[in-house]
């Protein structure tokens, strides 16, 4: 793989840490800027509302501008949007930008997507999504415990501090790295917008872009909602929460990378075996999640069939959407974001019942159980673009 796209994967590495690193800062942010818990929490909302609203919309924009040109100033833009929040008092501030960033980070991604695909040969587009990809995956790794350890002992604005400076040396691999040729390959001989949004019509888009979004529902399901399960279920100590969020993270990073290297030439395999066995994980993650050592192997096995089903879906966004060369980037990124903010919504329903703190894994099964019986009879249609 080009190296290029593994400058691209360290920006993704920078917003992915942005986007989940919220959840270990809430409580230390709402105390420094004297609002509710609650409404602190609503940054995690605008962040993720900014990607599925700004993916496509920011991808229109960019589509007629040099692709070095706008990655960068979509790196400068995340950057500068965290150094305001680093420095500003005022939450209404803060919300601002975490909109902007939200913003920067849907075009990045969509014009990121795309350029990754044009990288390498036709057929080896699920690999090189592997690797953009894994910049996500290792957020949830490193940058997601880490920010919240830095969070922990230097305070929250550190944690932003520290995200603006991860984007300069990606900055500097996208100035060096990236060809200067437009999003769009051929300004003058390319699709039209009206005919890249026309492809949104086709079924067979639709159907993969549904089957990710819920695939995704079902992750930041669970994810979102791991630290009770950790602490309340399980019975461990709260230091086993960073533990457990680092496995599934790892088990992403191992999925995607699997995935990877089969959802260009055997799609089908990958969800005919990856899917029943993570509606499977699910349930039986929900029954052994009081026992520790149940948990922490299955949030692995989950977090690895998750991404490995989730990735391969998006690929074959790609290739359906291959009639729209500017915007397939956008729609594969509104698709995984309607799945990153419906999922804990989904999920949050749950923990009033009598399911309690494992009501999500429940859920997450369900929303599983939705894109299989979406998938089955359309499995070949899937596979084929």
């Amino acid at each position: 793989m080009p190296l290029p796209l593994y400058l691209l994967a360290l920006a993704v590495f920078a917003m992915g840490t942005s986007e989940f690193m919220l959840a270990g800062l809430v409580p230390d942010l709402a105390s420094d800027l004297d609002v509710s818990v609650g409404t602190a929490g609503t940054l995690t909302s605008a962040f993720a509302i900014g990607l599925v609203v700004g993916a496509p919309l920011v991808a229109a924009l960019a589509r007629d501008w040099p692709r070095r040109l706008s990655l960068l100033g979509f790196i400068l833009a995340f950057a500068a949007a965290h150094v305001v929040g680093a420095v500003t008092t005022s939450f209404p501030v803060l919300f601002a930008t975490r909109v902007v960033a939200a913003l920067a980070n849907a075009g990045f991604l969509a014009v990121a997507l795309t350029a990754a695909a044009a990288l390498v040969p036709p057929d080896q587009k699920g690999r090189a999504l592997a690797v953009l990809l894994s910049g996500t995956t290792m957020a949830t790794i490193a940058g997601v415990p880490g920010g919240s350890a830095l969070g922990a002992v230097l305070g929250w604005r550190a944690t932003f501090w520290a995200v603006a400076a991860l984007c300069l040396p990606a900055a500097l691999g996208v100035l060096k790295g990236i060809p200067a040729g437009r999003v769009r390959e051929e300004v003058t001989g390319g699709p039209t917008l009206r005919a890249e949004l026309a492809q949104l019509s086709r079924p067979r888009l639709v159907l993969v872009l549904v089957l990710g979004a819920l695939v995704n529902s079902a992750t930041f399901a669970s994810f979102t909602f791991l630290a009770p399960v950790v602490t309340g279920t399980a019975g461990l100590g709260e230091l086993w929460i960073p533990v457990a969020l680092v496995l599934f993270g790892a088990g992403s990073f191992v999925g995607v990378t699997v995935a990877g290297r089969w959802s260009d030439r055997r799609p089908t395999l990958v969800l005919a075996v990856g899917g029943p066995l993570l509606l499977i994980g699910w349930p039986v993650l929900a029954v052994l999640a009081d026992e520790p050592v149940a948990l922490l192997s299955l949030v692995f096995v989950q977090g690895a069939l998750s991404f490995a089903l989730g990735s391969t879906l998006i690929t074959r966004v790609l290739y359906e959407a291959a009639g729209a060369p500017t915007m397939a980037g956008s729609y594969a990124t509104a698709a995984l974001n309607v799945g990153a903010t419906v999922g804990p919504l989904v999920a949050a329903t749950t923990l009033g019942t009598a399911a309690g703190n494992v009501g999500p894994l429940w859920a997450s099964g369900l929303l599983v159980a939705v894109a299989l019986l979406i998938a089955f009879p359309s499995r070949k249609a899937i596979a084929t673009g």
